[in-house]
């Protein structure tokens, strides 16, 4: 969950800065200049295993973008943990870089403060247009009806990621397809002693992906079409309660996974303690505890029944990252061409395949490092069956408040007290409370 995790640590700054309509962006509409026209500023998200990986990967890329243009890319890669408050100072003092990445479930929020630059039909035209994204990549990138606030640029999904070693030795043929036979499958992973199912019950971001996703399975949004919370519906209540029961109830999650936030889950199951994960992209963070690509396979995150799709059927949320110019950039003409350079079909290959994530360019993602068995897997989630988080301003408050009330049942659950569907919408209606009133 590291592209992810700080949307939670930056939900409260996020909602003071709301108020402060086009701060640091300029006037709504306007775009910056070209008085530094040779010299870019880009902060990057740490997308590999630490940061000099990610100056390693990235660094040859803007140097060949230099050569082409003679525009110099002074990079820096911020550390999840810092990036959302750094870009929410940047918002607000006007001081930040010319290119950033950001978190794809931000864009509305980042959005709504005014400083990006809008992808309208021109500005998407420079760099191909609409058509060249993947759909459900392009939903993930600011609120309905509003112009893009940024292009995505890596795509990630969830999928069940199941051990092989494990599997065989609890008798179990194939991965399971529907939550029921998740269920079974962990229960015949637990009477051999291991945890059927590793998750992280601390990581507030990782419970909003999971609620998230089983929301739509029982025909919840959390929010109203018209952006109002919704947290205590039948269909919500019931999401989280079939998420916390699978420690709760069928105790095929570890008590201790309740405190985990830190990719313990992904140690957990390299090591043979955890038969199944849900997760996005995992297969970089298996290789650096050691274990064999042949050691794990992965299939479709579950559904409650039938095959994923779209609606009811859906099984991940859309996960990845997101390019963005900050409207204020003093290279403006520039900033176009780095994006128009990040998202052609080369530097797409060249970058998800260091990444381990997928295209979100549709004729990049034709490239045959994406045919593996593994991202063959999350490449379908993203074209059929994944959706994206709610595209509101208060998505990071969303994150914080709901995923706290998930993290406080895990941890009673872990405690053995009772989880019930009274104590779920008690948890909820107190997280609605503390969202901001419209």
């Amino acid at each position: 969950m590291r592209r992810t995790r700080a949307a939670a640590a930056g939900a409260v700054t996020l909602s003071l800065v709301l108020t402060a309509a086009a701060c640091g962006g300029g006037t709504s509409g306007s775009e910056g200049s070209d008085e530094r026209p040779r010299t870019l500023t880009y902060w990057a998200s740490n997308q590999g295993a630490n940061l000099e990986v990610d100056k390693k990967v990235l660094q040859p890329e803007l140097d060949k973008f230099e050569k082409r243009t003679g525009i110099k890319v002074e990079l820096e890669v911020v550390p999840w943990s810092d990036l959302l408050n750094r870009i929410l100072t940047a918002t607000t003092s006007g001081q930040g870089p010319d290119v950033l990445n950001i978190g794809n479930t931000w864009s509305a929020s980042l959005q709504s403060t005014g400083a990006l630059l809008p992808w309208d039909e021109q500005n998407l035209a420079a760099i191909g247009g609409r058509d060249r994204f993947v759909a459900s990549a392009l939903g993930s990138t600011g609120a309905r009806g509003q112009d893009p606030a940024a292009v995505p640029l890596y795509s990630m999904a969830y999928a069940l990621y199941y051990n092989k070693k494990l599997f065989a030795e609890a008798g179990i043929a194939k991965p399971p397809a529907t939550w029921d036979e998740l269920i079974a499958a962990g229960q015949k992973l637990t009477a051999k002693g291991r945890n059927g199912l590793g998750t992280e019950g601390a990581n507030l971001s990782n419970n909003i992906h999971q609620v998230f996703v089983l929301g739509k399975q029982h025909g919840a949004d959390f929010f109203t079409p018209d952006g109002k919370p919704d947290f205590t519906s039948d269909g919500a209540v019931a999401a989280v309660k079939q998420y916390v029961d699978l420690m709760a109830e069928h105790k095929i999650i570890a008590p201790g996974n309740a405190e985990y936030a830190q990719n313990q889950s992904l140690s957990d199951f390299a090591r043979n303690k955890t038969g199944m994960v849900l997760w996005q992209t995992a297969s970089a963070t298996f290789k650096s505890h050691g274990m064999k690509d042949d050691a794990w396979g992965v299939a479709p995150a579950p559904v409650r029944s039938g095959k994923p799709g779209p609606g009811t059927a859906t099984n991940s949320m859309v996960a990845g990252i997101n390019l963005a110019v900050f409207k204020n950039t003093k290279n403006i003409d520039g900033a176009k061409k780095f994006v128009a350079f990040m998202t052609s079909d080369e530097e797409q290959v060249i970058l998800n395949k260091a990444y381990g994530s997928i295209p979100p360019v549709k004729t990049a993602q034709q490239d045959p490092a994406f045919d593996t068995p593994s991202l063959a897997v999350l490449r379908e989630t993203l074209a059929t069956s994944a959706t994206a988080l709610p595209q509101v301003p208060e998505e990071s408050q969303f994150e914080t408040v709901v995923g706290t009330a998930v993290k406080e049942l895990f941890a009673d659950a872990a405690a053995g007290r009772p989880v019930t569907t009274e104590s779920v919408r008690a948890k909820l209606e107190k997280a609605q409370q503390q969202m901001p009133r419209k």
